[in-house]
């Protein structure tokens, strides 16, 4: 079954951030991931805000939870400790 990748961010270093994101993005593509979601409007009712939240749709949780311990993500993740502050999750869809 399909999976979403969910991330909630706010972003402390752009510049930092910025090279998370452009190595993030071919990890997950080369895991089957889509972004359907990428830092659009958002209205927070609960929790925490973060300012940028994605989504994307992986082929499985466990492709999803391959990307995220890629050699390639675990890289582009160098990036992004230090200059942001992250929750993410993989949640299996019905679909």
């Amino acid at each position: 079954m399909p999976a979403l990748w969910i991330a909630h961010v706010t972003v402390t270093d752009e510049a930092a951030y910025g090279k998370y994101a452009a190595i993030a993005t071919e990890a997950i593509a080369e895991h089957g991931g889509t972004f359907i979601a990428r830092g659009g409007r958002y209205v927070q009712l609960e929790g925490k805000e973060r300012p940028r939240n994605v989504v994307a749709r992986f082929p499985s949780v466990e492709a999803a939870e391959a990307c995220y311990n890629s050699e390639r993500y675990q890289e582009a993740l160098s990036h992004a400790r230090g200059a942001s502050e992250r929750e993410l999750l993989i949640v299996e869809t019905t679909e």
